[in-house]
C-alpha cells in the first residue's frame, strides 16, 4: 500500500503537535508547517520534516507548498492548526493567518491530492466561532466563524474532485504547553471539572483523535461539517449553568403564580 503523505500547517505546538506525533506513529511521510522549528528532541523522527514559514508571506508559502509536493508526493491529507499569535494589528493578523492563509493553500493544493487514496482536509476550529470568549479579540471569533463557512463551501466546491473537508472546533484543552499552569491552578481546574458534563477537560490527543478519525475511510461519507469537541460544555442552557455556579439551583427560573381557590 503506497505511504500516505500528511501536510500540517502549524504542526509545531499543541494540538497540532500531538496530530504530528500521531500520524508519524502510523508512518505516514508528515510534512509540517510552523512559525518556528519545534523542541529538538521533535526534530529526531524520520518520518516528519519541518518547513519554516510566515503564513502571511504569501510567496514564501506558495514556494514551499510546491517544495513539499515535490519533495514528499502527492497529498492524502491537509490539516490546518494555526493561529495569529503576533502581538500587532491582531485584526489583520488573524485574518490573514487563519482565513487567507487557509483559502490560498486549499486553492494550490486542491489538485495535489493522490487519486489512489482517501482525500481530505480538516480545519481546527473554535466554540468562539458559535460564542464569545471575552479574553479573545474579535478577529479570533470572526475568523473562526468563518472557518466553519469556508468548510462549508470547500465541501460543495471540492465534493466532485472527491476531496472531503471538516471542521473541528474544541473547547478550551489541556496541551503539553499548557498542562502545568492548569494543574497549579486548582481553583480554576475545578471549575471545569464543574462545568463540563463529562467532570474534565479536554487534551490536544483527544483532538487529535478525532481529526485521524476525519481522515481516515471510517469517516468517508463525511463533508462540511463541524465537529464540536467539548465535553457537552455547550450544551448546557447558559442561564441553567449560571445558577448552578451561583449555587441558585434551589430557586426555580420562572416564578409560579398561586392557584386561586374555587
Amino acid at each position: 500500500m503506497k505511504k500516505r503523505h500528511t501536510l500540517i500547517i502549524g504542526g509545531t505546538r499543541g494540538t497540532g503537535r500531538a496530530l504530528v506525533r500521531a500520524f508519524a506513529a502510523k508512518r505516514h511521510t508528515v510534512s509540517v508547517i510552523g512559525r518556528r522549528l519545534p523542541p529538538e528532541s521533535d526534530l529526531r523522527d524520520p518520518h516528519v520534516k519541518y518547513w519554516t514559514v510566515d503564513l502571511m508571506d504569501e510567496r514564501r508559502l506558495s514556494k514551499v507548498l510546491k517544495e513539499i509536493v515535490d519533495k514528499n508526493g502527492k497529498l492524502s491529507s491537509l490539516v490546518f492548526c494555526q493561529r495569529y499569535r503576533g502581538q500587532d494589528d491582531a485584526w489583520n493578523g488573524d485574518l490573514q493567518t487563519s482565513l487567507t492563509a487557509t483559502k490560498n493553500v486549499i486553492e494550490q493544493l486542491a489538485d495535489e491530492f493522490d487519486e489512489t487514496g482517501e482525500k481530505t482536509i480538516v480545519i481546527v476550529g473554535s466554540v468562539a466561532g458559535a460564542f464569545i470568549a471575552e479574553e479573545q479579540p474579535v478577529g479570533y471569533h470572526v475568523v473562526k466563524a468563518g472557518l466553519t463557512q469556508m468548510v462549508r463551501y470547500f465541501a460543495v466546491l471540492l465534493g466532485r474532485k472527491g476531496i472531503r473537508i471538516n471542521c473541528v472546533s474544541p473547547s478550551s484543552i489541556l496541551k503539553e504547553e499548557s498542562k502545568k499552569f492548569y494543574m497549579e491552578q486548582k481553583e480554576l481546574l475545578g471549575l471545569y471539572q464543574r462545568i463540563v458534563p463529562l467532570g474534565r477537560m479536554g487534551t490536544a490527543e483527544e483532538i487529535s483523535n478525532v481529526i485521524e478519525f476525519l481522515c481516515s475511510p471510517e469517516s468517508s461519507f463525511i463533508t462540511g461539517q463541524n465537529i464540536v469537541v467539548d465535553g457537552g460544555l455547550s450544551l448546557q442552557w447558559h442561564e441553567s449553568l449560571a445558577r448552578k455556579l451561583a449555587s441558585l439551583t434551589h430557586l426555580p427560573i420562572t416564578h409560579q403564580t398561586p392557584k386561586k381557590r374555587k
